[in-house]
């Protein structure tokens, strides 16, 4: 596929920079705190409702693109989320600063249904663990590296403010990067059925409400959604530096070393996981990437137990527990991203992607982190982090064992549906 590696590069480099942008509030929060008389239950608010925003843009600019192109919203979002950013570096209180990063949020969050759309039309499915596995390992290990620097902002009480603006104008370059360097390749390019047939013979994008409501009918994806809703691990990125400092009294600039660790482990467990993925499809291609993602979600559970319920004294052992949880949260993206482009057809994998990433993720952060933030104010962190990171992983890595069942039936009938549309292209003299 031409320019795969190039949009790849591309992606993966503004992604990072949105991604970063996106999280730059929570890991400056205990000063921004500081500086705007704030508290944990603010953070959780700010993060909801940032979330709740994002669920309905999510589609919103999943079908934009479709009616204008995928690269004009990949540029839009990073635009206008960087334009965010730079503004909420202005806020004088607590209401302009929400508002601002509700905006950013809503902004930003098109470009990862877009951009992973984009990237699963450029490899196929033998390539998607490998291609997946480069791009989030890599927006994971430039993150890792900016987190501690962004930790350096925190030195003085309104190096917040700093923080957010450069973090915005970053993103904007990154936009402009993506207007000078993206090379769409087309929908359903890099399948097999599809590959030899002209662009405007490939089964076009479909983007309605009745197309989202088709893509419950696929068991393997309700599966996927409903585990997006239980995947409690997404919370430590959110509270993670926070219960550092207040719960076991690091302060802000030592407790955001963590991320680096996190970081390197996401980007091992992700690098690991697309070639151990590649493997398991070689040698049980039925269920072998079910048995990978229940795994992933044990291995984290365990490693949550142990950081967050015992105090493990100075930051050195924090730094190994949140390596830990890195590899497993990064074990994650080479496996459920071709999980949901196994069963969906590339004409209905834009929207299956945006309600994936952006509807579902999202109201699951949004739940975690309102409800959480309060728990927090009235009882603890670490009790917060018991049941969502520890209890409830374990319940969706049994839910998941239900793929076993549907997974390899979807698949057959996706492979089948693409199949079908080949034949009606190649039989439509007109197209």
């Amino acid at each position: 596929m031409p320019h795969r590696w190039r949009n790849l590069a591309t992606l993966t480099g503004s992604t990072a920079v949105d991604s970063t942008e996106g999280s730059v509030t929570s890991t400056l929060f205990p000063t921004i705190a500081a500086s705007l008389g704030l508290n944990s239950s603010h953070l959780g608010t700010m993060t909801a409702l940032g979330k709740l925003a994002s669920a309905p843009a999510g589609p919103l600019w999943t079908w934009l693109a479709g009616v204008t192109s995928r690269k004009t919203v990949l540029v839009v979002t990073s635009l206008l989320g960087g334009a965010f950013g730079i503004a909420s570096g202005f806020s004088q209180d607590f209401a302009s600063l929400l508002v601002l990063n509700v905006l950013m949020a809503a902004s930003l969050v098109g470009g990862s249904p877009v951009g992973n759309a984009l990237i699963l039309d450029s490899f196929s499915d033998r390539d998607r663990a490998r291609a997946v596995s480069y791009f989030y390992g890599a927006v994971n290990g430039i993150m890792s590296l900016v987190g501690p620097l962004l930790g350096l902002f925190t030195r003085t009480e309104e190096g917040w403010r700093t923080g957010l603006m450069v973090t915005g104008a970053i993103a904007v370059a990154a936009g402009l990067a993506q207007w000078l360097l993206i090379k769409d390749p087309g929908v359903g390019a890099s399948e097999r059925e599809f590959a030899d047939l002209a662009a405007n013979r490939r089964p076009a994008e479909k983007a309605s409400p009745a197309t989202i409501l088709s893509l419950f009918r696929v068991r393997s994806y309700s599966i996927m959604m409903l585990s997006r809703l239980l995947s409690g691990h997404l919370l430590i990125s959110v509270f993670g530096v926070t219960f550092l400092v207040q719960e076991r009294d690091f302060s802000n600039v030592t407790a955001a070393i963590v991320l680096a660790p996190f970081g390197i482990g996401y980007i091992v467990g992700t690098l690991g996981g697309g070639v151990l993925v590649g493997w398991l499809d070689r040698v049980m291609p039925d269920r072998g990437r079910v048995w990978y993602i229940q795994a992933a979600q044990l291995l984290f559970a365990g490693a949550a137990l142990i950081a967050s319920q015992f105090d493990l004294g100075g930051i050195g052992l924090y730094a190994v527990l949140w390596a830990l949880m890195g590899a497993a949260q990064g074990l994650n993206p080479p496996v459920n991203r071709p999980i949901v482009a196994s069963v969906i057809p590339p004409r209905r994998r834009g929207q299956a992607m945006a309600v994936f990433i952006t509807v579902f993720e999202t109201i699951g952060w949004a739940v975690f982190s309102l409800g959480a933030g309060h728990f927090a104010t009235t009882h603890s962190i670490q009790a917060v982090f018991l049941w969502v990171l520890v209890v409830l992983m374990v319940v969706n890595a049994l839910v998941l064992g239900l793929l076993h069942v549907t997974y390899p039936q979807d698949v057959a009938a996706a492979r089948a549906e693409r199949e079908r549309e080949r034949d009606e292209a190649l039989g439509d003299p007109a197209a």
